[in-house]
């Protein structure tokens, strides 16, 4: 496929660029299981770009993870790290929301977690992704700072940023990203907002890479519900330089995907946005703990992330499909149970037929 846009700016300083990978197809960070070294690396022997999540996880898991990928591939990978969320008060609609909860703790025999605010080592992550050079680094819920950018640049990082609207694309070309992932209101898991999480207009993924574009955007990384040849080939057209795929890559073998949530990807089903699970908005397949609890869920992230991991983590151990988040775009259904490698290579030579296809004498 030769159907993607310029190169990543400042190419002369950093030491990737989208053109460097062989196929267009970013593998997304997913927090909290699936995103594994072994599947960054399978993605990025394939051609494509693989991504650690550094999420939920210390500094010093997060450095184990970049040792392993490393010692699996000499290929150019990402990082992707949370920005720090906004330091809220919601004690009063926390309390109400805890008690809410109680039957489901029950339920699985754990006590709920400590409700509290913490920035998931933003600081200490960003040292490690400077101290090991990775290739390439990203940001999702918010924009790192002009002086983080530059720190980065100088240690040959390139930095991209999750954006959902124009406005947030601005802020991030201000600080210099060198690209900017689009995330379509189609994509699974957490949304990419910078600031509160009222009142956001929902951007379907084309829509987005076409108005990103008409302001003169960095490179753009389509990301919302792409999941075969064809929507990877739409989004290409549309001004993408790449996409980045999750729900893609879920049922890969190299996934860390826990089994209820593996058979609920395979299985019909309708996504929804909810706060219920984590008190930020999140797409996942709709269950009995969304429908139960997503009316009161408070805006309150991590403190709600905190206080339901237990009860989570236990519904997980014991195959409850029912009490957990399950992540996972609007075209889940398209999912392959295969070896990653195998996604990779399909997907690139459905998406260049499909380009073929669709040549000048079409329409």
């Amino acid at each position: 496929m030769d159907s993607r846009g310029p190169a990543v700016a400042r190419s002369e300083v950093m030491t990737f660029d989208l053109n460097r990978l062989a196929v267009p197809i970013v593998q997304a960070p997913m927090a909290g299981g699936p995103s594994t070294p072994a599947l960054a690396a399978a993605v990025a022997e394939a051609g494509g770009l693989g991504f650690l999540a550094a999420g939920y996880k210390t500094p010093e898991a997060v450095a184990d993870d970049i040792a392993r990928l490393r010692a699996a591939t000499d290929a150019p990978f990402g990082v992707n790290i949370f920005s720090a969320p906004q330091v809220q008060d919601p004690d009063v609609v926390l309390s109400a929301y805890a008690r809410g909860l109680t039957v489901e703790a029950e339920r699985h025999g754990v006590a709920l977690g400590e409700p509290r605010y913490d920035d998931d080592a933003y600081a200490a992550k960003v040292e490690l992704v400077l101290g090991e050079r990775v290739p390439v680094v990203s940001f999702t819920f918010g924009c790192p700072t002009p002086e983080t950018v530059a720190a980065l640049h100088e240690h040959d990082v390139a930095v991209w940023v999750t954006v959902t609207d124009p406005a947030e694309a601005m802020l991030a070309q201000q600080a210099g990203a060198d690209a900017l992932v689009a995330q379509g209101t189609e994509a699974g898991g957490h949304r990419g907002y910078f600031c509160d999480d009222d009142g956001h207009e929902e951007y379907g993924l084309l829509t987005l890479l076409r108005l990103l574009g008409a302001q003169g955007a960095p490179p753009l990384v389509a990301s919302g519900g792409l999941m075969d040849g064809p929507g990877i080939a739409a989004a290409l057209v549309a001004g993408a330089s790449a996409v980045q795929l999750g729900t893609a890559f879920l049922l890969a073998d190299e996934a860390g995907t826990s089994e209820p949530h593996r058979a609920r990807v395979a299985a019909p089903g309708v996504t929804r946005l909810t706060r219920a699970f984590s008190g930020r908005t999140a797409r996942g397949i709709v269950n009995r703990f969304m429908d139960e609890h997503d009316a009161d869920a408070p805006a309150a992230y991590p403190q709600v992330h905190h206080m339901t991991s237990p009860l989570r983590a236990a519904a997980r151990a014991a195959g409850d499909s029912e009490a957990i988040n399950l992540w996972a775009g609007q075209g889940h259904a398209l999912a392959q149970a295969r070896p990653a490698a195998d996604i990779v290579r399909s997907l690139a030579t459905d998406a260049a037929a499909a380009l073929r296809a669709r040549g000048p004498d079409h329409l």
